[in-house]
């Protein structure tokens, strides 16, 4: 094989999985795998899709090696290919933010329209955790939770928010996060509790079980 031929086989390859990444289903697939395994009827009913649309997009992601598979019992697990298939999301993600203002303009228009622009970085969390003063409520869905979540987070999930809010201490600030920069559980939960007179933050970016060891906020599984 010429130079040539070997040069367009391999930016071929690189293609086929840029190709996979090209797909906003698939792209919400796999910053829902950022948080854990799951079967392909949790990830159906998390992304909104139909059982047989997500299996497809899941066949796409596995023949392209950035998702691989598990079998526990009767049920398929799936799951990102690794560490480095999370740090490709979030370069992506980050490029998207960078060059893309509709992206920015879109989660802007959402938040202004709720009110909701109160957000907390991770090194103020820290500060405020070792203050004792703040109460941490993790909105994901508990299946995400038990996988993971920061330490002395309250499993909270958004769709048992409004029975579960007189749980919520009144003389503490409330730090609401869900699974990263996308999701907007957590927005939901923040715009809720303030309109119920609760101070309360959102968690800028998330959290993710696949970073959560390298980011400067304690965590337990």
């Amino acid at each position: 094989m010429d130079t040539r031929k070997l040069k367009t086989n391999l930016y071929k390859q690189l293609a086929s999985v840029t190709k996979a990444l090209s797909n906003p289903h698939r792209l919400e697939i796999i910053d829902l795998l950022a948080q854990g395994a799951f079967p392909v009827e949790y990830i159906a009913e998390q992304t909104n899709m139909p059982v047989a649309n997500a299996s497809q997009h899941l066949q796409v992601l596995k023949n392209s090696g950035l998702v691989t598979t598990n079998r526990e019992g009767k049920y398929i697990y799936y799951e990102l290919a690794g560490q480095h298939v999370y740090n490709t999301w979030c370069s992506l993600r980050e490029l998207g933010f960078m060059q893309n203002s509709e992206i920015r303009k879109l989660l802007s228009d959402y938040r202004e329209r709720r009110n909701q622009l109160h957000t907390i970085s991770d090194q103020e969390l820290i500060s405020r955790v070792e203050k004792g003063d703040i109460y941490i409520i993790d909105v994901r869905p508990e299946k995400e939770y038990t996988k993971g979540h920061i330490k002395s987070a309250v499993s909270i999930p958004n769709r048992t928010l409004r029975e579960r809010v007189s749980e919520m201490p009144k003389d503490r600030e409330i730090v609401a996060y869900c699974r990263g920069p996308l999701c907007l559980m957590a927005d939901e939960a923040v715009s809720y509790l303030r309109k119920k007179g609760y101070r309360a933050w959102k968690l800028d970016d998330g959290y993710s079980g696949w970073v959560a060891g390298k980011r400067p906020v304690a965590y337990e599984s």
